[in-house]
């Protein structure tokens, strides 16, 4: 595939103007903050993004499964679903992808031979898309597990303080019954 291989030679390109539309999604002072401060600890969320894309894209122009892809989009998308995203905002950056195809190869994607690969491209980009969904669902379902077993925890001890323990309140119950 002609554009693969030339979309392999353009990677560096490719991932900066990524993270460049990514960042931009975010709010103004948030974006600046991300695009400028490159410290990972600093800035461990624009380092996650950043580290996420350049894996992800990768393994994209290598033709990766998607057991390698979805590490990528998790580094990606976990932020996202810990920030509360919807699933369209949290998987808006991959079709971003497509964007940066368009304005990086402009002039190569008007040939003829071109345009049956750049079909295929987007189709496998809209299939990460979908690989995404997955991967941002397990994500928010296992933080819903968390934040329920935090509220578990929380109950179980004011019950315990309050002398009300879970062996109290069966022995309740069997009095009740």
């Amino acid at each position: 595939m002609a554009l693969l291989k030339l979309l392999t030679e353009k990677k560096a390109s490719l991932v900066e103007r990524w993270l460049h539309l990514i960042f931009q999604s975010y709010p103004s002072e948030t974006a600046r903050f991300l695009k400028k401060e490159k410290n990972r600890f600093d800035n461990p969320v624009g380092h996650r993004i950043a580290q996420g894309i350049q894996g992800l894209m990768e393994a994209f122009l290598n033709e990766a499964g998607p057991d390698q892809l979805t590490v990528h989009l998790d580094e990606v998308i976990r932020i996202q679903a810990i920030q509360n995203f919807s699933p369209a905002q949290a998987l808006a950056f991959v079709f971003l992808l497509k964007n940066v195809i368009r304005e990086e190869l402009g002039d190569a994607l008007k040939e003829a031979a071109a345009a049956e690969e750049c079909l295929e491209l987007e189709s496998r980009i809209d299939g990460l898309a979908l690989l995404g969904f997955e991967v941002y669902m397990k994500r928010r379902e296992k933080l819903h597990e968390v934040r329920l077993n935090e509220v578990k925890n929380r109950v179980s001890g004011l019950l315990r303080r309050s002398g009300l323990g879970l062996g109290s309140l069966e022995s309740e119950a069997e009095s009740i019954g």
